[in-house]
């Protein structure tokens, strides 16, 4: 079985050499730098893993969706989805891995087993009523609907590519695609590391992302009707 992982980075020299080599344990690599201005596209190039580079920052989203697209064209069978900043641990895709039998998205949540530790209050407030949504618009018994730590099978990783979220909105967005075409999403629990990390959460995304929450409860709304 032949399986990659896909880090989407912006601006992570300090840390995408230890993700890559921590993940390089368990599978192939690839780098999607989005537009970075720092060394993330050479750094991660010395480690020997894929490199894509977007010629500008287009969003977390496009990165994906540029990963996923390689990864369907080399015929990848599973593909794991994880952060370039070194809050996912790379120790756990083999217990995500282990949890894709039957199961076409495997989200690994930062919540089944108890609260992250030192998470930034704001993110447990917006990821909790988020994950209440998407609970109620695609069914999923979901506990973490914002992780970035995710494994997609080689059958859903097509429904994602075309998806016209750019932004962080595309994570949500995965999962209302996926119960559109009936696909098996499941859980598994992570943990993750919050230190430092920098955030590129702007004022337009906020405002991008109520506007999506307001169209997923209409639609659900109109389809009651």
């Amino acid at each position: 079985m032949r399986i990659i992982t896909i880090i989407p980075a912006y601006n992570e020299e300090n840390a995408i050499v230890h993700v890559v080599n921590c993940v390089k344990k368990y599978s192939d690599v690839m780098v999607v730098d989005d537009g970075s201005t720092d060394e993330t596209s050479a750094l991660a190039k010395n480690t020997g893993s894929k490199v894509l580079k977007h010629d500008k920052n287009i969003g977390k989203g496009a990165a994906i969706k540029t990963g996923l697209e390689s990864a369907i064209k080399d015929d990848y069978d599973l593909i794991v989805l994880l952060d370039g900043d070194g809050q996912h641990d790379p120790r756990c895709i083999p217990l995500l891995l282990e949890g894709m039998d039957g199961v076409d998205l495997l989200i690994g949540s930062r919540f089944l087993n108890m609260a992250p530790q030192n998470m930034p209050l704001q993110r447990r407030l917006s990821n909790g009523i988020t994950t209440r949504l998407i609970r109620f618009v695609t069914g999923y018994h979901i506990t973490d609907s914002q992780c970035g730590f995710r494994v997609i099978s080689k059958k859903a990783a097509p429904f994602f590519v075309d998806i016209s979220y750019n932004d962080y909105v595309y994570e949500s967005e995965v999962l209302c695609k996926a119960s559109e075409n009936d696909l098996v999403v499941a859980e598994s629990p992570i943990q993750c590391i919050y230190g430092n990390e920098k955030s590129y959460v702007r004022a337009r995304h906020v405002v991008h992302y109520m506007m999506f929450t307001l169209r997923l409860l209409i639609c659900k709304l109109l389809r009651r009707i």
